[in-house]
């Protein structure tokens, strides 16, 4: 199998889209398809259904499936699809190997939710997935800051369909050593903070980037993207004091607001809902003013 082409889809935007809701709670498809034109019209070429952007532990499996096939089926053609599985592992190769049949490319590979997660168990649930979809491309998230670079290449050495990861711990001396340690040039390492993190990650390997902001104005994301391809890091920079603001109301009290600062933008522009679901919440009107200015002062 030549994964060549998955790799290079991976060194991008890699955008995760929200997932709107209507007013009875349900997934608000129609706008959810919107939004998808939307990014792909901007410009966007790799999506991620079911990622945590997209509220990927507040929905339902039946829900993760709708998003994963709506997707694919919006997409057309016009983007690679790589889809969020996770929890434990025969759900997570179940959804695997639905988002294989349905048509994605890839899947990422959510973070396992457990309190007890050794290196070797880590390999070992990253593999019983790998293995069940030998034909995708498989892309570990990786938020543990105590995983070792040689766990991911012990895992590669098994499963050569893991090209990528997604590298999200908020460390880039730490992304450094852990990607030279695994293999700087045996993957594909994207940013997995989005742009507030982007140029210093992509100064010690990554070649893309993962993004919320996307859903809102796409030209600010990869107007980011061309800039650092260029090697261009006042432009690039430029792009972050643009966003810089945006981004740390996101990041504010470890990602509280993550999902809710896009969809309040996404809400002052008119384009889907507010609505998040527990534990996340609505954005408290006193704050939701700062949000819309933040996006006013976009090009989008």
């Amino acid at each position: 199998m030549d994964l060549t082409p998955l790799k290079a889809a991976l060194a991008d935007v890699v955008a995760i889209p929200v997932t709107p809701f209507a007013g009875d709670g349900t997934i608000d498809t129609k706008a959810h398809r919107a939004l998808l034109r939307r990014m792909l019209d901007g410009g966007v070429r790799i999506l991620t259904p079911n990622g945590n952007t997209g509220e990927f532990y507040a929905l339902t499996p039946e829900e993760r499936r709708t998003v994963t096939e709506l997707t694919i089926e919006e997409a057309g053609g016009r983007a690679t699809i790589l889809v969020g599985v996770g929890h434990d592992v025969p759900t997570a190769v179940a959804a695997a190997e639905h988002a294989r049949d349905a048509g994605a490319e890839m899947v990422m590979v959510h973070q396992p939710v457990h309190p007890y997660v050794s290196q070797d168990g880590w390999i070992d649930y990253h593999r019983a997935i790998a293995e069940a979809v030998p034909g995708l491309g498989v892309v570990p998230y990786i938020r543990n800051p105590h995983l070792d670079g040689a766990c991911l290449a012990v895992l590669a050495d098994s499963c050569p369909n893991v090209i990528g990861v997604k590298y999200a711990v908020p460390d880039a001396a730490r992304f450094a050593a852990f990607a030279r340690d695994a293999g700087l040039d045996r993957f594909v390492w994207v940013a997995g903070l989005a742009e507030l993190y982007a140029p210093a990650y992509f100064s010690a390997g990554a070649t893309g980037f993962t993004s919320g902001l996307v859903n809102v104005a796409p030209g600010v994301s990869l107007a980011m993207l061309e800039a650092l391809r260029a090697g261009d890091h006042p432009a690039a920079m430029k792009v972050w004091e643009q966003i810089r603001r945006f981004e740390e109301l996101r990041a504010d009290r470890q990602s509280a607001n993550n999902v809710t600062v896009v969809k309040e933008a996404l809400a002052s522009l008119g384009l889907c809902g507010r609505d998040v679901r527990p534990p996340s919440r609505v954005l408290p009107e006193s704050q939701r003013a700062e949000v819309a200015d933040q996006v006013a002062g976009w090009s989008i």
